[in-house]
């Protein structure tokens, strides 16, 4: 929770190809205090059965931007090519099998009191973010 002098951050995530959340998708949340500051890695968590991270850290004072980097590449290895491999001309038996986007970064900034929840909607040949409610 963002007190008046930090700001708070959430996120999920949809995976669009299949209309439902992507569970276990590990999550690291890394803060820094000025554009020219070093990152500073806060720690993480993982995705829940509603693709929910209810728990990660808080952020420092002076915090002025925020990275999420979401290790999308084991969830597609095991959720989405066993469900393309069963579709007739799914993705999977098009391509190589390669997951296309083994990780996403997402960084954007924060000001104090604000909180922040940043969505990820995600497929595997593209994703999109936004700022949610």
């Amino acid at each position: 929770m963002s007190t008046s002098t930090t700001a708070s951050v959430s996120t999920h995530i949809l995976d669009t190809s299949v209309g439902r959340p992507a569970e276990g998708v590990a999550v690291q949340l890394a803060a820094r205090s000025g554009r020219d500051a070093a990152w500073q890695a806060l720690g993480g968590s993982a995705t829940d059965v509603d693709g929910r991270c209810k728990d990660l850290p808080d952020l420092p004072e002076g915090t002025t931007h925020v990275r999420l980097d979401f290790a999308v590449e084991a969830y597609f290895e095991e959720s989405v090519k066993k469900q393309a491999d069963a579709q007739q001309d799914a993705p999977a038996n098009r391509d190589s099998g390669d997951v296309f986007f083994p990780e996403v970064a997402i960084t954007f900034a924060v000001s104090p009191g604000e909180h922040y929840h940043v969505p990820l909607l995600l497929n595997p040949f593209g994703y999109s973010v936004y700022r949610g409610s």
